[in-house]
């Protein structure tokens, strides 16, 4: 464990002005507050705090954020309280010691809804104080640093969180050293084996061809020198997981993959940057695409530098990255380069931003989504996309993640420009709306009055702003159609427990899931964002509890009342799968599986089309569908068909063979089935035995209505 006075003076190497002695009361009040507490390694407790303080001072921050680190254990895991940690140390570091103990609090690992809930909290945390978040990544980076000592699903749960969530929160804030060890120690976890072949071809390699990196520092160095540039450079093979995820995206072998060297060159001035460039392009062939300037078009979150990848020795492709030691800094530290100490005084670093102005930024891409799992879309959308910087009319440059299109432009713009888009123009020239913009194009969008978003183009737009903006105009739009959905559907699900959905009875159920009134009640299970067996659930749960399965004759939903419905024998939907009714003189509506053939003879006749779904809930085992099955001519075959079948609880109504061969059969079963998971299990299970040589659903269109 660090002494007091070790990490006392790793922060005077920065910040010799730093507050020693509240450092070492702070230390001596974790240390009592954790006394005889243990890590799963068998280490004192008061060890891991101590390594997070020391993580926090490589990025030079300030006094407060060392000293939560020191305490940010403490109210959660032992005696010490809130109002204690505010008298002894103030109330800024006791309400960071809160904003940490709320994250580490959050459950981020359970199911994507909780997960994308979670987020919003998080960004909420984050809201109050960014350091908050520095702190527990910290944290996180340690507790992974340290992973092998907690039990092998945990390490497994850990890795697969930090992955998902804190390596790309620290690659948004612009700490890309710690986003790389930290996608590289959950890859040591998730993926050993793919880790360790990477590490050892890249041993292999080195046999094979020396110190490639010691051989092309000194070339850039070499050609620098020739032209009196002053400047540092760095080189080092990429890391195990960056190697892995280009060798996933670029479907390629190791051996095939070039550019897994990258080089750094730090110069005194921004002028510099591009005299480096120039000589490096002199030298070396430059890659066409791989060209990227962020000096001229910086990230959000500050980061600035000049990305070029060229062809070195032996035609081996490399990256190289040229900045300053300003831009350096921030490179490094990200967003955090607001807290960091030079000399005892705030880092005086005009490439860092403002944090209030970054989350300001990133939280407005997300204030439109309403519900968990759209939240959660934004945000994965934001984190992990790169930028394309496109202009305006004017020359203004709107950044936009890479793939987006001008869509995505003009909700980037406005709303009410996205809203009301009929066309765009890309440097002079219409182009279609699911165009992929490039960098420096110049984008002009056409717009119409009265034009309305269409549900085609949520899938064409990438940006989380954008598909909101999309959702809600289609919301809004289709909102009086879906009350009255959801009004019939409501009915049916309150008479199916023998019950009413009267204005009482829909109000009482709206107030119990926290709804605002009973028409967004009605909205959403006409949009089939909640289900109607919740509504009832939610006023009479003990009648849902007691309830048995759908009767069949009010399985399907949306008919008007007193209307019947058929099966259509060409495709036999079940319970669970997408549907519409066909409307059939004398013979009332016919219900189709969405994907059936037999509607493409229908498409122009839309007048009989009836928009219909599958009852939410239990369904009895009687809804026939017709197997085809090759099965091996050998003895007990078919008896252990007909076992493996009745083993999932479905009944064969009907078994006829339709080809004979010497080495095969191919015969046709009738399985009553209660739903479409029903019918998934069963074929599952048909098709592992060993003598089934194939299984499909069999539709006959020659059996249409």
């Amino acid at each position: 464990m660090i002494d007091v006075e070790d990490l006392i003076a790793l922060v005077r190497n920065y910040n010799p002005k730093t507050d020693a002695d509240l450092i070492r009361e702070a230390y001596a009040y974790g240390k009592e507050m954790h006394e005889g507490q243990f890590r799963r390694s068998g280490e004192p407790y008061f060890t891991h705090p101590v390594a997070v303080a020391a993580i926090l001072t490589e990025q030079a921050l300030d006094d407060a954020t060392i000293i939560t680190a020191l305490l940010h254990d403490t109210v959660e895991d032992t005696r010490a309280s809130y109002s204690e940690v505010a008298r002894k140390f103030g109330e800024e570091i006791a309400e960071l010691v809160d904003g940490v103990t709320k994250l580490t609090n959050l459950q981020l690992s359970s199911t994507e809804t909780k997960q994308a809930e979670n987020f919003r909290k998080l960004f909420m945390a984050m809201s109050k104080d960014l350091r908050v978040i520095l702190v527990k990544l910290a944290d996180r980076l340690h507790n992974m640093r340290t992973i092998k000592s907690m039990r092998p699903e945990k390490q497994l749960q850990k890795a697969r969180e930090t992955m998902d969530i804190y390596a790309p929160l620290a690659g948004r804030m612009g700490m890309q050293w710690m986003r790389e060890e930290l996608e590289d120690l959950s890859f040591r976890v998730i993926n050993p084996e793919a880790r360790n072949s990477i590490i050892r071809r890249f041993i292999l390699l080195q046999r094979e061809t020396g110190d490639v990196i010691h051989k092309i520092t000194n070339d850039i160095r070499v050609e620098l020198e020739r032209e009196n540039i002053d400047a540092d450079v760095f080189g080092r093979a990429k890391k195990p997981y960056s190697i892995w995820r280009k060798m996933e995206e670029k479907q390629q072998s190791f051996s095939r993959l070039s550019d897994i060297y990258g080089f750094r060159v730090i110069t005194r001035s921004e002028m510099d940057c591009y005299r480096v460039l120039g000589v490096i392009h002199h030298r070396w062939r430059a890659v066409p695409t791989r060209f990227k300037d962020y000096i001229s078009q910086p990230k959000s979150n500050g980061y600035r530098s000049i990305h070029t990848t060229v062809s070195g020795r032996d035609g081996k492709r490399v990256e190289v990255q040229i900045r300053t030691r300003q831009m350096h800094e921030v490179a490094e530290s990200g967003v955090a380069a607001h807290w960091s100490y030079r000399d005892g005084v705030p880092a005086q670093n005009p490439f860092a931003v403002d944090p209030t102005k970054w989350l300001a930024q990133l939280t407005e891409r997300f204030e439109n989504a309403e519900d968990h799992s759209e939240f959660l879309e934004h945000v994965k959308l934001e984190m992990y996309t790169d930028k394309v910087f496109t202009f305006t009319p004017k020359g203004e440059v709107v950044s936009l993640p890479k793939g987006a299109t001008p869509l995505d432009y003009a909700y980037a713009i406005h709303t009410r420009i996205g809203d009301s888009c009929v066309g765009a123009k890309v440097d002079g020239i219409r182009v279609p709306l699911w165009t992929r913009l490039k960098n420096g194009q110049s984008v002009e969008i056409l717009t119409a009055e009265g034009q309305r978003p269409q549900g085609t183009w949520l899938d064409i737009v990438v940006t989380g702003r954008a598909k909101a903006a999309i959702r809600k105009s289609l919301r809004e739009e289709d909102r009086e159609r879906f009350v009255k959905l959801g009004r019939e559907l409501a009915r049916v699900a309150f008479e199916h427990v023998g019950k009413k959905a009267s204005e009482k009875a829909l109000a009482t159920a709206a107030k119990q899931m926290t709804l605002a009134s009973t028409e967004e009640l009605l909205a959403r299970l006409g949009s089939a964002e909640l289900a109607a067996s919740e509504a009832v659930k939610a006023v009479y749960p003990e009648l849902v509890r007691e309830s048995g399965a759908i009767d069949a004759k009010r399985a399907v939903l949306g008919l008007s009342e007193g209307e019947t419905y058929n099966r259509a024998n060409c495709c036999q939907p079940v319970p669970g799968e997408r549907i519409v009714g066909i409307t059939y003189r004398g013979k009332g509506v016919v219900i189709h599986a969405i994907d059936c053939p037999a509607l493409e003879e229908l498409e122009s006749e839309t007048n009989r089309w009836v928009d219909l779904q599958w009852h939410a809930g239990p369904h009895a085992p009687e809804y026939t569908v017709s197997l085809d099955i090759t099965i091996s001519n050998d003895t007990g075959v078919l008896g252990r068909i007909c076992s493996l079948i009745g083993e999932q609880k479905a009944n064969i109504s009907d078994l006829r063979f339709v080809d004979r061969k010497p080495d095969f059969y191919r015969l046709i079963v009738d399985v009553d089935l209660r739903d479409v998971e029903h019918l998934h299990a069963v074929m599952l299970a048909v098709e592992a035995e060993s003598e089934v040589a194939q299984v499909r659903r069999y539709r006959n269109l020659d059996r249409r209505p």
